[in-house]
């Protein structure tokens, strides 16, 4: 004898179902108090960047960008933050990797060393550079006597602010990467044999390319439009340290259009470098 069908009346209502009724309640709409302010806060963001499509000098805009100083400037800011790039490289990752998989007495000091670039005034990193690495710094003092190397005020001088604040993005970035990557990987390569050395190299770097490639993207880009810093332990010398951004404050102060235009090109930048990084940090879920 077949038995009865029951209901979906009878049954009652499905375990977890008031929740997804909920959630879907919960997503029609969002409440009055929250919704202002960050209609608010949305416009706050993105009417000034509208604006300068507003007001840009779209029919002078090719010679704008075609001038000798500001290809000079375009160029040196493309070089000066490759070099910091690759310098951040460099250093930086063996410093997340440092960061991630050695425990040391104060870790977490030094941890916050390496991040205080991101919160400290651009300005008052370019003084802490003068104080080090200048002429008469606690270091400069020993270049400069030694090896008859003088950093500020000099092409040089401009990569050395450019990492200084650009590597703490590559650092985070690979250190988070490494924490997320499985150790066993390597644990397994020194069970064969291999050398901890051979073990981040060969098997510990393919692991974590992503990261790093987004590390190193983010920091040629904070590089890329760097300024107090700069301005501070290099100056603000056509051809030799004049970079984009103190080529449109320089500009702003005479010829506003031909800062909007400058700005449109880092503007440009920016989209770019969120275009490509868009899947690693523009999506959820």
């Amino acid at each position: 004898m077949t038995p009865p069908v029951e209901s979906d009346a009878a049954r009652g209502p499905r375990p977890g179902g008031a929740r997804r009724h909920r959630v879907r309640a919960g997503g029609r709409g969002a409440p009055l108090p929250l919704l202002v302010p960050a209609l608010l806060g949305l416009a706050f963001l993105v009417v000034p960047l509208l604006a300068l499509l507003v007001r840009a000098p779209w029919q002078d805009m090719p010679e704008q960008l075609t001038s000798p100083e500001v290809w000079q400037a375009l160029r040196l800011s493309l070089v000066c933050a490759t070099a910091a790039t690759a310098v951040s490289l460099v250093l930086g990752v063996p410093l997340a990797w440092l960061l991630a998989r050695v425990e040391f007495r104060g870790r977490g000091l030094v941890r916050a060393l390496v991040t205080l670039p991101l919160v400290l005034p651009p300005v008052v990193g370019g003084v802490a550079l003068l104080s080090a690495l200048g002429r008469n710094g606690v270091v400069g003092t020993w270049l400069d006597t030694w090896f008859g190397v003088t950093l500020p005020f000099t092409t040089a001088g401009v990569v050395v602010a450019e990492a200084f604040v650009a590597m703490p993005f590559l650092v985070i970035s690979v250190e988070g990467t490494l924490r997320a990557a499985d150790p066993r990987f390597e644990e397994a390569a020194a069970t064969l044999g291999a050398s901890r050395f051979t073990a981040f190299r060969r098997v510990t770097l393919p692991l974590i390319a992503p990261g790093i490639a987004a590390g190193a993207v983010l920091a040629w880009a904070r590089a890329l439009g760097e300024f107090g810093a700069t301005i501070t332990f290099a100056g603000n010398f056509p051809g030799r340290t004049q970079t984009m951004p103190l080529a449109v404050y320089l500009a702003l102060q005479s010829d506003p259009e031909a800062a909007i235009a400058l700005s449109l090109v880092l503007l440009a930048v920016s989209i770019a470098v969120l275009a490509g990084l868009r899947d690693r940090w523009m999506t959820a879920g």
